[in-house]
């Protein structure tokens, strides 16, 4: 569902990126029916949409990973090879990124995510946090997903704007776009 949500809001703010997802679990199911009538009633189409698991490359050479709980974050950190400094809970990135400021129309976003991460430890990431942590729907009723993909909306309309920077445009000079694809460990079927 953060997949969807993301790429559908870089698109309709004009930032190219190439956005994806992968959870802990193994890959391989597809998206749940309530996620794609949850994901349909808001005009995105995740019905093609299958998980697939984390892999180290991945982890290592994404420029920005995103997770929806600190567990995710942890483990794409730990046992995937993330680079702490450009892997973040959604809810972490979105509440510093807002403390520091949006992108500056001359920063590139590698900078301004070394802003966001400025005094991150790995210790910091000890523990489950529902500051930090989206809540999972699997599984739950669909009244469940409305309310996460009601915060998930949230929580990227506000990253988007904090790349965006301000003009409302991408804040950046040309090619200085987010060229990320966001990994998102988190368990399968939630997309």
């Amino acid at each position: 569902m953060a997949e969807g949500l993301l790429r559908t809001h870089l698109t309709a703010a004009g930032i190219p990126a190439s956005v994806g997802s992968a959870g802990l679990l193994p890959g391989g199911s597809p998206a749940t029916d309530h996620a794609v009538a949850v994901m349909r009633a808001r005009g995105v189409d995740i019905r093609h949409h299958v998980s697939r698991r984390l892999d180290p490359r991945v982890a290592r050479l994404t420029p920005l990973v995103v997770g929806m709980a600190r567990r995710h974050v942890r483990e794409a950190v730990v046992t995937y090879g993330a680079a702490i400094e450009r892997t973040f809970t959604l809810k972490e990135l979105v509440r510093r990124g807002e403390k520091v400021g949006p992108r500056r129309p001359d920063e590139t976003v590698s900078v301004w995510l070394a802003r966001v991460g400025t005094g991150r430890q790995v210790s910091d990431l000890i523990g489950d946090d529902p500051d930090d942590d989206v809540a999972d729907p699997i599984g739950r009723p669909r009244q469940e997903y409305e309310a996460t993909v009601a915060e998930l909306d949230d929580l990227i309309t506000r990253f988007v704007a904090l790349l965006t920077g301000p003009g409302g445009d991408d804040g950046g000079p040309p090619g200085a776009g987010p060229a990320a694809r966001p990994a998102r460990p988190g368990r399968p079927g939630r997309r």
